[in-house]
């Protein structure tokens, strides 16, 4: 099991933070920005795209999410030290962003990265606790299998096929 963290920056609607439930459940724990060191820290600014050769890092140090709002994109992921990783393209299934690719939710993203890594099974206790959850794995179904377990150059092309329809 890959242990999960959020730097969360508190400027959303706490009422619909898929964060805040997540460390209601256990399934996260919420950090402040200066206290994070180290991990894969999935980022949409990256060019590296997460894939299985992040694992072990992943293991060893946790995954992390940023949750705050992206208005302020660039100065947000300042001073945050480790590995940073894009997510490859997916579509939401949380009601606020239906549809827009790639605008996740924290649970998805983490959820997204957690299936990509071959966590099946976090990847979908995470995802179960949110009443739309089901419809964001039944929207990337293939892309979230393709993409499993894929090294870097696999999901690239997966991705470039897939945005060509």
């Amino acid at each position: 099991m890959i242990k999960l963290f959020v730097i969360y920056l508190a400027d959303d609607d706490p009422k619909k933070c898929t964060a805040k439930k997540m460390e209601r459940f256990g399934l996260a724990k919420l950090i402040k920005r200066k206290t994070h060191t180290g991990g894969i820290i999935l980022s949409p600014l990256s060019d590296i795209v997460i894939s299985k050769e992040d694992y072990n890092e992943a293991i060893m140090h946790g995954l992390y999410a940023v949750d705050g709002s992206w208005k302020n994109i660039d100065s947000i992921f300042s001073n945050i030290k480790g590995e940073f990783r894009r997510l490859p393209f997916l579509i939401p299934g949380n009601p606020v962003n239906f549809g827009h690719p790639n605008k996740l939710s924290t649970a998805e993203a983490l959820s997204a990265a957690l299936y990509i890594l071959g966590e099946v099974d976090q990847a979908n206790m995470i995802i179960g606790k949110f009443s739309w959850g089901h419809t964001f794995i039944e929207t990337n179904m293939e892309l979230l299998n393709s993409y499993k377990n894929a090294d870097r150059k696999e999901i690239e092309k997966i991705e470039k096929e897939f945005q060509q329809f």
